[in-house]
This record gives structure tokens, sequence and C-alpha cells, in this order.
């Protein structure tokens, strides 16, 4: 059977091809790559954030659950707030040290901080 919502149709009026597929506007997530090759960094950013620092890991290569599983997981050892944002994770403060150890202990080797 078919799989017909009609919510993924939005902004299609009629199409008289009988082979034309909706296009559902989802994409698909790349797998997460192992943690020893996970390219990793990790730098202070300043910028747009009303002078307030906050510690940036980007280079995250993986399903949108892993990247908020090691967000929770840095948040919670450093004992501050944070976010996820277009693939890059946020922590509030400068913990860039402490950071890098906690990936590193992770098993996050190739992690380096700017």
């Amino acid at each position: 059977m078919k799989k017909n919502d009609w919510k993924d149709r939005l902004n299609i009026v009629y199409s008289t091809n009988p082979d034309f597929r909706y296009e559902t506007g989802s994409e698909e997530e790349s797998e997460t790559i192992a943690k020893e090759k996970q390219m990793l960094r990790i730098q202070l950013d300043k910028r747009n954030r009303g002078g307030k620092q906050v510690s940036l890991i980007t280079g995250f290569v993986g399903t949108n659950d892993d990247l908020n599983d090691l967000a929770k997981l840095l948040k919670t050892k450093c004992g501050v707030g944070g976010s996820v944002k277009d693939g890059e994770i946020i922590i509030q403060g400068d913990f860039r040290e402490k950071v890098l150890g906690i990936l590193q202990g992770e098993g996050y080797i190739k992690s380096r901080m700017i």
C-alpha cells in the first residue's frame, strides 16, 4: 500500500506524469563514523553572543541523535548549559581544555583546539 499523506504533498497542485514522486524534503542522515576517526575542532567563540564566551565544537559527522548524546555528555561533565545548532555543539563558557580532556577520554583521539 502506498503512503499517501497529503502533508507530504504541500505546494503541488497536479501532475499528469504517472511516475511522478513527490519531494518530501526529508534528508537522509549520514552514518556516525567511529570515534577514532572523528575530526572534532574546539574553539572559543564570542561573535553574535552579546559578549558572552562559548566553547564551540564542530566537525562531528553522524546522526543528530548521536550529536545530541555527545552534547548532553559534555554539558553534564562541564556542569553548564549549552545547545546543538546546525551540527555544532555550543557549551556556555570557556571550557576548551576540559572539553578536550573529556573528548579524548571518550575515545575521540583526533580532537584538537583552535
